[in-house]
């Protein structure tokens, strides 16, 4: 048999490319004849970088840049092979993720993606004709101003000083004067790969729906929501761009907005941008069987999560799948699902979360009642 593993990151416990060589490796114990395939997935958010990066043969360029704090970063922007020349591989949550900002200090009334803008332009100097920004994990709600600021955007109130950064100050924002632009920009094709659909404001958008996962409190939500109809309302007069009700425009806390508002970006999927570059379909049509996995599988997972459009590619191929994820709370639609706190025990799925896949997979090749 061919078989292909294809899972995503078990967050907190294993990178996406841990968890294929561990599946790989607890497949082979009962099947050493068996060829293997690691081809470690990502769906826009962490690990999108290095995903990318394995699968086209590229390089990582490490910088320092501004946190979502305001503090200095250790983050890296990949470059790798493009149809038109080096694309460059940008992933916010490395400069302006959630995990960089401690419990005790999560306001996105204040975090910047400043930093994301500083990690495009470097991209951009470094050569590259395109770059797709990946951005999940975001820990701020600014609708992309920082980054425009980094960009060279300026950001003005009344007293024609420069906005703060931060979401709240955009209830301050009195106009955008985009004579700064990065000239490197210039000529740069950019893709905002998301895995969510969610409109700038209202009830489904960036602040009412995740920004109460990034420390917001209830009470200030109305004022995020206006702070980014603010923005969205002088980006239109301004710099004529009506993105606000585009799908994806509330993507991490507005960055989908912003790339589109000040980028001209296109909107993709990150599981597409992924499973293109990574030559997914080729691959799977060439397998016997496929196994991917999660740290938690659940009813998220078939919303343009990694899991999901494994399983979807599947069926559609008509190869038979698998999945292992940490826990599991859904169904795969008749595929086998294991979990790791059922295979090893809650304590082992965290402690040995590499040995527990590998023993998930042993079991499963061991089956022979869905391959």
């Amino acid at each position: 048999m061919r078989v292909l593993f294809a899972p995503d990151k078990f967050r907190g416990t294993l990178t996406a490319a841990e968890a294929a060589r561990a599946l790989a490796r607890g497949w082979r114990r009962v099947r050493p004849g068996d060829e293997t395939e690691e081809v470690p997935m990502a769906d826009g958010g962490e690990g999108t970088l290095d995903a990318l990066v394995a699968a086209l043969e590229g390089e990582r360029r490490s910088m320092t840049v501004t946190g979502p704090l305001g503090e200095p970063v250790e983050a890296a922007f990949g470059l790798v092979r493009g149809a038109n020349g080096p694309t460059g591989v940008v992933e916010m949550a490395l400069a302006s993720g959630l995990a960089l900002v401690p419990d005790d200090r999560r306001d996105p009334r204040t975090t910047t993606t400043f930093g994301t803008g500083e990690l495009i332009l470097a991209a951009c100097r470094a050569g590259a004709r395109s770059v797709v920004v990946c951005i999940g994990g975001s820990g701020t709600n600014d609708g992309g101003a920082g980054m425009a600021q980094a960009l060279g955007f300026r950001l003005l109130d009344r007293d024609d000083l420069d906005l703060a950064r931060g979401g709240a100050a955009l209830a301050s924002l009195d106009r955008i004067e985009p004579g700064g632009r990065a000239r490197e920009l210039d000529g740069v094709g950019f893709v905002a790969a998301i895995d969510v659909d969610n409109p700038l404001t209202g009830p489904s958008g960036a602040s009412a729906v995740y920004g109460p996962q990034k420390g917001l409190r209830a009470e200030d939500v109305p004022l995020l929501d206006a702070a980014l109809a603010r923005l969205a309302e002088v980006v239109r007069r301004d710099l004529g761009v009506d993105a606000a009700e585009r799908p994806g425009a509330g993507a991490a806390g507005g960055v989908g907005f912003g790339l589109m508002a000040f980028l001209g970006a296109e909107v993709r999927s990150g599981i597409d941008v992924v499973m293109q570059a990574t030559r997914f379909d080729e691959r799977l049509s060439n397998a016997d069987a496929v196994v991917t996995g999660e740290g938690k599988f659940d009813h998220q997972s078939f919303r343009g999560k990694t899991v999901g459009a494994v399983l979807e590619a599947a069926r559609a191929r008509r190869v038979p799948a698998a999945v292992v994820a940490g826990r599991a709370e859904a169904e795969a639609g008749g595929a086998p699902v294991l979990s790791l706190i059922e295979v090893g025990g809650q304590r082992r799925a965290f402690d040995d979360a590499a040995g527990v896949v590998a023993e998930a997979a042993a079991q499963l090749a061991a089956r022979s009642d869905w391959r």
